[in-house]
């Protein structure tokens, strides 16, 4: 991880503290989990909490495809519920469409235009909340899979061991084809969809000794210890596979989604682990310039 990136990661869990260490304990909140102000809390009251593209709102959401008065929180004699306030692009809760309203439980998730909350409430909330925050700093906020800092630890960890012992080391990279074409042609929540359907078929597949991770943008990377090149072919193979014959379906729509894949072992020759990502990075390039939704390596 570049020393920018530990900077901010510093700097964010620093500011969430000073904003707890200011907060009254409550017993609901919203956590921020994606958007420019990823990880701020939001203490709920009895009063209704305004979410949307107008400045008035509590939550000021700056984006096209927020509404300006988009989705309200509201007090009730069991806790909250969320309200949609008939946005064009609606309020989604758990990736459901919210109708109207519905209650909210702790632990919920909810989604206005790209930004993502994670409603928590309780006696516990303190802990909850502390937990949430350091979650941020290894998982991603959309696909709740590991991100690229958790990544970057697990494969300098593997990839030392795997030099110490000479056992093999698998990196594979996917990216997946054509992906501006769902978001041009259908949105930034269709594309946010794709990239949570493809995270959870990884997701299934993965043994827990090994790690499927976001890597950026709609690049993700699997890292398979002790799995020889045969192996980390097959795991490939089977997850292209995966999201050729899936369904991605949202909203009444319905996308045809492939994934390129690029497969690298570890070798006597690689005496850094940049060494091992650039050759999973290389055949990755190949596989998209030979025709996309193919392995190579």
């Amino acid at each position: 991880m570049a020393r920018s990136d530990h900077l901010d990661a510093e700097t964010r869990i620093t500011s969430v503290r000073e904003i707890a260490a200011r907060s009254a304990s409550g017993h609901a909140c919203l956590v921020q989990l994606r958007g420019p102000q990823m990880g701020r809390r939001l203490e709920l009251g009895a009063r209704t909490f305004s979410i949307g593209r107008d400045p008035s709102s509590d939550i000021v959401l700056e984006s096209d495809s927020v509404s300006r008065r988009h989705a309200g929180i509201e007090a009730s004699p069991t806790g909250h519920r969320i309200v949609d306030n008939f946005s064009t692009n609606g309020t989604y809760l758990n990736e459901v469409l919210v109708q109207g309203d519905a209650p909210l439980r702790s632990g919920d998730y909810i989604q206005i235009g790209e930004a993502i909350f994670k409603y928590l409430s309780g006696d516990n909330i303190e802990l909850a909340y502390h937990e949430e925050i350091y979650r941020l700093t290894i998982e991603d906020g959309l696909t709740q899979v590991p991100n690229k800092r958790a990544l970057m630890e697990f494969l300098d960890r593997e990839f030392s061991r795997a030099r110490r012992h000479e056992r093999s080391l698998a990196v594979i990279m996917c990216d997946l084809d054509h992906f501006k074409r769902v978001n041009d042609d259908y949105g930034h929540l269709m594309g946010d969809y794709v990239l949570r359907e493809v995270a959870k078929l990884a997701k299934a597949r993965i043994r827990q000794e090994e790690m499927f991770a976001r890597y950026g943008g709609e690049e993700f990377c699997a890292v398979l210890p002790e799995v020889d090149i045969e192996g980390a072919r097959s795991f490939a193979e089977d997850f292209r596979k995966l999201v050729e014959e899936h369904v991605f379906q949202f909203e009444g729509n319905r996308v045809d989604v492939t994934v390129s894949i690029g497969v690298a072992l570890a070798d006597d020759s690689m005496k850094r682990l940049e060494a091992l990502m650039l050759a999973a990075d290389e055949n990755l390039y190949k596989a998209k310039h030979a025709g996309r939704n193919r392995v190579v390596g």
